[in-house]
């Protein structure tokens, strides 16, 4: 008797097990999926029905504001009071009237003493006044007429537009570059006494750090496909997203970027378009796409510099326009933006082309904002010429594509040879053997390197477009590093730099690298991102812009939206080309789900508009294969609904209930050494000492040359020219990006030209030119220049101009200079001067090197405005001149 009871109790729990286990979809140390909620330590979002969500989650940015503050002030929102990785420090405490003044001198660190170190939590609501003396720059503005900063940099009393406070804690942030725009975070002398002061309140109701506990369906959802399963939360996170697409959608027949972010940006709506909103608003997304073209041209965003060609990504407007033809079959529209994606990959091909490595010049896509994914050191110039994963597999798909439109619109083959250039480039330049994954980007001045990090919407780009073969595409899923919450944007992080695109995971990319996984048919990886996806809109019942990689939470970035339209459109992506496995071709609509057991079930899509058809689907089971396909209950050996099928078909899936064994390896987050800052003098490289650092590694020419424990190093007397860069290593073997690149040249061997003495234009007005003056470049009068320059030997020289360019921001606009540099009448690339700062006319900066061949003798150098140099603008297309350097090789 007792055995038979034993028996029954072994089965009823075994039973209940089962049940438990089939009831969660996805789980790891930090969260769980079931099939109605989601569950994360005390916090859980339930759906109650499908078009009925409830989450407890909160914040807890609040609760544990911390009371220690790192901050550092900032003229003309420059990083220039103190050191890079150098800031203040301060423990608030409140006196007896519940006040706190904070005094400092501009330049002067302050730095906790012991007594001071213990951290707590901030009273919510608690003021705090910084006073800062400004005298020493003050003296500076009127004895010399500059105040020299922490860099070595001029700022002149002309330029002074005011001094900001930067920070770590709201409503601080470290966004330098928007410093000026905000308001409350400019200090002011009031009484002329040289001392600045502002008040701010910390651990004040943050709304970024609070969303909605309840969500019920605002909109009818009819015109959409319905979508319907066995897992209620599925149901309702799917109905959230169409109810977001449609609060996306502007009078005037656009999709809005987010809630907080108004009118249509480039690669936002075109990533949007090509994960899911071409299929179900092919109308809305072709308006949308058209709002981004200009002189039947694709416009770049603004962004770093002034824009095109510092940021080059806007080609990836040709993936969502040839999604679009391939969701409606319009050959009008083809034709259209094949004219469109042609001028704007012939303009580009003048400007951004590397000759050396074969890619395609210009900012990380998407990753544009320069502190967040680059080193301090990269000004606008550097980035100019560096060379990004993400924006090059971009460009090959692109490419590729391009040919593909020809095809249809019956064109012969044009661009595949430019794209195996390309493809060539990104993985002899790119890949990392050491890494088994595509490094980050090549960086550098004269010499670039690859740097090591992993950069996720690239990685995935390299899966999804086949830039990858299939052994590196199996290694990308096995080394790309992965979070608990998700994929982040970099691995590792950077020292010091808020979360964002640093320390942050976005949904987007998120859903592109489970599309990839999905392409593979890892299905592991594909359950660990549709837990992510679904974690993030089951919380906080939204689709977030972004997350903390750190902990998950939506709070915490420098900037965040509710609906970001690239996070909804991946979520749909999610149902649409995984579970559905939907994939459209210029002819056809495939199928191929992939559903990792967790989620095996029934799932139906009803009423899928496709060109002329209607389609009711059922996809049944799991696995990673079709078993069984039927069309209006006939089986068929191909898995597709051709272009010119009309009315109305069932189709009928059940899967193989196969999946792969392969494994998701979840790593901890790892933030890198902070960036050595390199200085010569005397024949002495000596640099900054990182705190986590335990040897350093110093680079001659883009090579590794030695490495050591100590931070300086003599040279030996070489004349040659060598440039160095030296990189902290901790005791993890994990690296900080690259310092400040130093050259070394007999100063014999250096040529340097004065512009000013080649022409009879000379200009005065700004101030830091070298020699008696300047020449101004504009786009009506004083187009172009032309010099002549005797060299005493043939052969590579590295050509720099220093330049001032104050017709924007560093961060934003539109307005980066750009002119067609000539050598003895051959065109040779087109050089770039991105803005330095707004009305900062005497922020001298250099171009990009540029490597050219001379001969002996008498050389003639043009700078032309050709019809490719023409910028986003259009009208203000103009730089000041300064000198030209040249250095033989």
């Amino acid at each position: 008797m007792e055995r038979n009871i034993s028996l029954l109790l072994s089965l009823c729990f075994c039973v209940l097990f089962s049940g438990c286990k089939k009831e969660v979809l996805y789980q790891n140390q930090d969260y769980k999926i079931t099939k109605t909620q989601v569950i994360q330590g005390d916090y859980k979002g339930k759906a109650l029905s499908p078009t009925h969500l409830q989450s407890n989650y909160r914040s807890k940015s609040n609760a544990n504001f911390s009371s220690l503050l790192q901050f550092k002030f900032s003229i003309n929102g420059k990083d220039n009071e103190l050191g890079y990785n150098t800031n203040h420090q301060a423990n608030i405490y409140t006196d007896k009237n519940g006040e706190v003044v904070l005094d400092f001198i501009f330049g002067e660190q302050r730095k906790l003493p012991e007594n001071e170190k213990k951290e707590r939590f901030l009273e919510e609501n608690t003021r705090v006044k910084f006073s800062l003396d400004m005298s020493s720059v003050l003296k500076a503005f009127s004895t010399q007429g500059f105040y020299v900063d922490v860099h070595g940099e001029k700022i002149y009393e002309s330029d002074f537009k005011g001094v900001f406070i930067a920070g770590s804690s709201f409503p601080l942030n470290w966004d330098f570059e928007n410093l000026a725009s905000n308001s409350k975070s400019e200090l002011k002398d009031a009484d002329g006494d040289g001392v600045f002061e502002c008040e701010l309140v910390f651990n004040t109701f943050n709304p970024d750090a609070h969303t909605s506990n309840e969500w019920t369906l605002a909109h009818d959802l009819s015109s959409y496909p319905e979508f319907k399963c066995g897992n209620e939360l599925l149901n309702a996170i799917y109905n959230l997203s169409l109810d977001e697409v449609i609060l996306s959608i502007e009078s005037d027949g656009t999709f809005r970027t987010g809630e907080k972010w108004a009118g249509v940006w480039t690669r936002d709506i075109s990533y949007s378009v090509l994960l899911s909103l071409a299929l179900i608003e092919p109308e809305i997304a072709r308006v949308s796409l058209m709002k981004k073209v200009k002189n039947d041209r694709i416009i770049q965003d603004t962004g770093t510099g002034g824009a095109w060609p510092v940021s080059s990504d806007r080609v990836v407007w040709t993936l969502a326009a040839w999604e679009i033809y391939k969701s409606t079959g319009d050959k009008k529209w083809l034709a259209k933006a094949h004219q469109i994606i042609e001028n704007s990959v012939k303009d580009d091909f003048k400007t951004l082309v590397d000759k050396k490595t074969g890619l395609m010049k210009g900012e990380s896509s998407f990753l544009d904002w320069r502190k967040q994914t680059y080193p301090l050191w990269m000004e606008p110039a550097d980035i100019a010429s560096s060379l990004n994963l993400g924006t090059n597999a971009v460009y090959y798909r692109v490419l590729t594509t391009l040919d593909s439109m020809r095809k249809d619109l019956g064109f012969d083959e044009k661009w595949t040879a430019s794209a195996k250039t390309v493809k060539q480039g990104i993985n002899k330049w790119m890949w990392s053997e050491d890494e088994n994954f595509y490094g980050q980007y090549l960086y550098g001045r004269m010499h670039q390197s690859l740097s090591p990090r992993s950069e996720a919407l690239g990685e995935a780009f390299c899966i999804l477009f086949d830039v990858a073969n299939e052994k590196q595409k199996e290694q990308l899923l096995q080394n790309v590093p992965l979070l608990s919450y998700g994929i982040p944007c970099i691995y590792p992080q950077i020292p010091n730099i808020s979360p964002y695109h640093n320390n942050g995971i976005w949904p987007f990319v998120q859903a592109f690298w489970t599309l990839a996984a999905k392409q593979e048919k890892h299905s592991r990886m594909v359950e660990y991102g549709l837990g992510s996806m679904l974690r993030q809109a089951g919380l906080f019942l939204t689709n977030k812009e972004n997350m903390v990689a750190e902990d998950g939470d939506f709070a915490g970035t420098v900037l965040n939206s509710d609906r970001q339209l690239w996070s909804v459109a991946g979520q749909l992506a999610m149902t649409y080309r995984i579970l559905f496995g939907m994939n459209m071709h210029a002819d056809k609509l495939t199928f191929s789900p992939l559903i990792p057991e967790s989620f095996a079930g029934t799932y139906h899509m009803n009423g899928l508009k496709y060109r002329g058809a209607v389609l009711n689907i059922s996809v049944e089971g799991y696995g990673d294969g079709i078993a069984s396909f039927k069309m209006d209950g006939e089986e068929k050996s191909n898995f597709e609904i051709t272009a010119d099928s009309k009315g109305n078909h069932r189709i009928e899936i059940v899967l193989n209930s196969k999946t792969s064994e392969k494994t998701v390896n979840l790593l901890n987050n790892v933030t890198a050494p902070e960036t050595p800052v390199l200085v010569y003098e005397e024949n002495q490289l000596e640099w900054t000492k990182s705190k986590k650092a335990v040897e350093y590694q110093i680079h001659k020419n883009g090579n590794l040359w030695k490495t050591q424990k100590d931070n300086k190093i003599l040279l030996s007397d070489d004349k040659e020219l060598n440039e160095y860069q030296v990189s902290a290593i901790d005791e993890n073997e994990v690296p900080s990006f690259l310092s400040n690149p130093v050259y070394r040249v007999n100063s014999g061997n250096e040529i340097t030209i004065q512009c000013e003495q080649k022409t009879s234009s000379v200009n005065q007005q700004a101030n830091g030119y070298h020699g008696d003056g300047y020449v101004l470049l504009e786009t009506i009068e004083n187009t172009s220049f032309s010099l002549s320059q005797n060299v005493k030997k043939r052969g590579e020289y590295q050509i720099k101009i220093r330049y001032a360019n104050g017709s924007g921001p560093i961060n934003t606009d539109n307005k980066c200079a750009i002119r067609s540099l000539y050598v003895n009448g051959q065109f040779i690339t087109s050089l770039v001067f991105p803005q330095r700062g707004k009305d900062e006319w005497s922020n001298w900066g250099y171009t990009p090197y540029q490597c050219i061949f001379l001969r002996k003798g008498e050389n003639k150098f043009s700078l032309k405005l050709e019809a490719w140099n023409e910028n986003m603008n259009g009208e203000v297309n103009s730089c000041l001149i300064d000198e030209i350097i040249l250095l033989p090789m």
